[in-house]
């Protein structure tokens, strides 16, 4: 597993399980155990940063079990080797996306300019308003 060591985790944390696959395909499905079930150990991939493994705990939702093992299903294509390719390739995404740090947003406060323009749309909305009551003479 060439790939698992691209993406910084050891083979050892990787567990590749071969199942058949559902839905259409006939006799092939039924017969052919093409579809692969990945699980990958984050507890045993300490070449991880602890702040990585926590966006990649955020990022798997519901494929994360209690055991803090990702589980990925691939059974897009008719053979083992690509789905196989396919688990891979969506877990390397999965942790490439969880290597990006989130920028942090800088509370800023409204200009004064902006808060005056504020203020003057409200008050034309607010004259907008006054012409349309109908004024009673009793």
């Amino acid at each position: 597993m060439a790939l698992a060591n691209e993406l910084g985790i050891p083979e050892e944390a990787i567990e590749l399980r071969f199942i058949r696959a559902g839905g259409p395909g006939g006799q092939n499905v039924n017969k052919v155990a093409s579809a692969v079930q990945l699980r990958c150990d984050l507890k045993a991939s300490p070449s991880l940063p602890e702040r990585v493994r926590d966006r990649l705990r955020t990022l798997a939702g519901r494929r994360l079990t209690a055991d803090d093992v990702i589980v990925i299903s691939a059974q897009r294509f008719r053979t083992q080797e690509h789905n196989k390719r396919d688990a891979l390739e969506r877990l390397g995404e999965m942790i490439a996306q969880a290597r990006i740090e989130p920028r942090v947003r800088k509370p800023t406060k409204p200009s004064r300019a902006s808060k005056e323009r504020r203020l003057e749309g409200k008050q034309k909305r607010s004259e907008v308003k006054k012409t349309r009551k109908v004024s009673h003479d009793w």
